[in-house]
Formats: C-alpha cells, sequence, structure tokens
C-alpha cells in the first residue's frame, strides 16, 4: 500500500507539472511543428543511445569481475535496457530491475549486483557536478545572469552590472565553503554522540558508501577503461540530445556549450522523482534553451521533443529487452554462493 500511494503521487505530481508548463501553449501550433520537423536525425539519437547503454553495461561489468561474475555484454545490455523500461513507469525501479534481470539472465545474486549499481551511480553523480562545473566555467555569463533573475533582485542586487552577478556568486561560494568547513568541524568532535541518532546513522552511512564506491574503481583490472567507458556513456547523452537541435529549424543553429547546458539540465529533471523525469525535465531544459534566444514556446517544443523521443527509445528498446528476458533461458551459473556471501557489500 505504500508503494502504491508513492507511486500515485510521484504520477500525480508529474501530471501536475505537466499542466502548468503546457497550460498557456498553442498544442496545435506545437504539434504542427513536430509534424514538420527533419525526423531522419532520430536514427542517430538511436544509434548514441544504442552505445550509450552498451558502454554502461560494460562498464557494469568491469565492476562485476573483481566480485567473481563475468556477464556477457550482451546479457548486461539487455538487463540495462529493461531497467530503462522500468524507470519509465514506475520512479526508482530501474535498479532493482536491472538487478534482477541480470539475476534471471546469468544467476547474478542481486544483492552483488545491486552494490555495484549504487558504486556506478557514484560515477555518475560524480560526473554530473564536473559538467555542471564545466557549463558554469564556459558558460558563466548566460549561467550567472539566470540565477541573478532568480536571487539578486530579492538580495537587492539588481541585474544590471557583472559586479553583482560576481558579488553573488563569490558570496555563496564563500558561505558554501564555510558552512562546509564547520559541518566537518562538528562531525569530527560530535560524531559518536551523533551516531546515537538513528537518522544521522543513516545519512552517515550514505555518505561512507559513496566514498567505498569511488574508491571501489582502485580494485578494477583497468581503471583506464573504466573512465574511458564514463566519458563515452556522457558524450553518448550529449550527442543524443544535441542532434535534436536540428530537428526543428529554430534550434538549428544552436552551439555546443547550449547542448552541454541541456545535458546538465536534463540531467537534474530525469534526477526528480517522477516518472522518467516527466515535467521537470521540461520546465528545467526549455528554461535554460530561452538563455540562447529561443522562445519560450519554441524551448518548451525542444525540450519535449527531446524528452519524447528519448522516452519512446526507451520505451521500444527496454520492452524489446523485457521480452528477451522472458523468452531467454537463464544460463547455468558458474559461480558459487559462497563466493558470493563471503565478499562484503562495501567492497563492491
Amino acid at each position: 500500500m505504500k508503494n502504491i500511494v508513492k507511486y500515485i503521487i510521484s504520477l500525480a505530481v508529474a501530471g501536475g507539472l505537466m499542466w502548468y508548463v503546457f497550460k498557456d501553449m498553442d498544442l496545435a501550433a506545437m504539434w504542427a511543428k513536430f509534424q514538420n520537423a527533419n525526423h531522419s536525425w532520430l536514427i542517430l539519437v538511436a544509434i548514441f543511445t544504442i552505445i550509450a547503454a552498451w558502454s554502461r553495461a560494460y562498464r557494469w561489468n568491469m565492476l562485476l569481475e573483481p566480485v567473481g561474475y563475468k556477464p556477457s555484454a550482451f546479457n548486461s545490455t539487455v538487463a540495462v535496457f529493461t531497467g530503462y523500461f522500468a524507470n519509465q513507469l514506475i520512479p526508482r525501479a530501474g535498479e532493482v530491475t536491472r538487478c534482477g534481470t541480470l539475476n534471471r539472465l546469468e544467476k547474478v545474486p542481486v544483492n552483488v549486483s545491486f552494490g555495484t549499481v549504487v558504486a556506478e551511480r557514484v560515477f555518475d553523480v560524480v560526473s554530473l557536478l564536473v559538467l555542471i562545473g564545466l557549463a558554469f566555467v564556459l558558460e558563466f555569463g548566460r549561467l550567472s545572469d539566470f540565477f541573478m533573475s532568480l536571487f539578486g533582485e530579492k538580495l537587492g542586487l539588481g541585474q544590471e552590472g557583472g559586479s553583482n552577478r560576481i558579488v553573488l556568486l563569490a558570496g555563496v561560494g564563500v558561505i558554501g565553503i564555510g558552512l562546509a568547513v564547520a559541518a566537518w568541524w562538528f562531525y569530527r568532535k560530535n560524531a559518536e554522540r551523533l551516531r546515537q541518532n538513528a537518522l544521522f546513522a543513516k545519512i552517515e552511512g550514505f555518505v561512507l558508501g559513496l566514498v567505498d564506491g569511488l574508491l571501489s574503481i582502485r580494485k578494477l583490472r583497468s581503471p583506464a577503461a573504466f573512465v574511458f567507458h564514463t566519458v563515452l556513456i556522457w558524450v553518448m547523452y550529449f550527442l543524443s540530445s544535441y542532434v535534436c537541435f536540428f530537428v526543428l529549424p529554430e534550434s538549428s543553429g544552436l552551439s555546443l556549450l547550449a547542448g552541454l547546458t541541456v545535458l546538465i539540465m536534463g540531467g537534474l529533471g530525469m534526477s526528480a522523482p517522477v516518472q522518467g523525469g516527466i515535467g521537470p525535465y521540461h520546465i528545467l531544459v526549455s528554461s535554460a534553451l530561452v538563455l540562447y534566444g529561443l522562445s519560450k514556446e519554441n524551448g518548451l517544443a525542444l525540450a519535449t521533443y527531446i524528452h519524447g523521443t528519448q522516452m519512446i527509445l526507451m520505451l521500444i528498446l527496454g520492452g524489446i529487452s523485457f521480452i528477451i528476458t522472458l523468452v531467454k533461458s537463464p544460463q547455468a551459473s558458474n559461480q558459487t554462493d559462497s563466493v558470493t556471501h563471503s565478499i562484503p557489500n562495501k567492497n563492491v
């Protein structure tokens, strides 16, 4: 019942956000844009999506190898797409579904594979943070104007001068660093007492798990290959969004930096706890496109096209993978359960 309520709430939030986004839009005009779009670019989108999924599966296998399992690249890719399929239907169901699929196809225990997925997600979060930092360095003017319009007026700084932007962002940076240092000092002084609180213990365990996940790369046979595939995954994500710029005439002249901004805004939107990022993705990406000269209508049309085509691709490829999982005979495992149980999750 709890899961059903959470699902209904998530669906209601997605529906409410979509209503808010489209309530003032001319849907007939947007549909006309889609009918006249150059859909041939979707071939490249599909290719980039498949490469990204294969690379993610290959990287996942690299994390499974040190704990004694070597799934085939095909089965791991099928598991990845099945997880994507589940995420389009139920928020946060993709990770568990992916691990369950690999268990059926390769007999890899779910507790082991789930530990590697957690470690994998840590690197995705770090990658997204690096891209956000890169975007701020390369697009300081546009992004600072965007945040000044949100916060500058409330703080009485206005929007007219570059010095005001620097003051605001420098102030935020100093405050953030100061709070981080203070929190670390307080933690070191009061760690034992704080651990008596159940909530703090959970947060500490989560943070330490993230650190263990990052350090797990040292145990890989080829850390350089792991980093390469991490970069390849995000490059494919970037290209699958960027080539959609050429679908609509209004967005065909957007720059690579616009693609980078769309990538990070889309990543943040897809992280929201709603089905397939529906709603948050449209709001963040369409707002980012306005920074690059598109009208609100054209920005929302492009955001809807990118999200919609990717969602349809995930449903098609994920649905095919789900069928493969159902009809394919599970492979006999060459590993024993004793090997799995002898390796603690923190080492995954």
